[in-house]
């Protein structure tokens, strides 16, 4: 996936975040999905976990909500990610356009990975 996205906006009353793909596919994601799918080597458990697709256990993980998965804000990366600063002080975790794309929880995106 080479994809990049054309439109971001986090919603923090409904807790998720809307990424508009350059492909036309909108990306729908819980905040509780992006902390439990955190990249950064803290929270993968080490460097040598760390790797460019998520775990699949991420999706069927139930994070409550609390300081940990409210966003505070997202900054850009470059022109290659976000980094995503929770209510916890949390901001390790950078998501590139390849992992951000690959953690799509829709439907049509897990069917693809089964």
């Amino acid at each position: 996936m080479s994809e990049k996205p054309t439109s971001v906006t986090a919603n923090k009353s409904k807790r998720e975040l809307t990424v508009t793909w350059d492909s036309g596919h909108t990306s729908i994601y819980p905040f509780g999905l992006l902390r439990a799918a955190c990249p950064c080597a803290s929270c993968r458990g080490g460097h040598e976990n760390m790797k460019s697709e998520p775990d699949e256990d991420v999706f069927t993980k139930q994070m409550e909500d609390s300081p940990a998965t409210q966003i505070a804000n997202i900054v850009a990366t470059g022109s290659y990610a976000l980094t995503f600063v929770w209510e916890d002080g949390h901001d390790y975790g950078i998501y590139n356009w390849h992992y951000l794309r690959a953690l799509c929880p829709c439907d049509e995106c897990r069917a693809g990975k089964k």
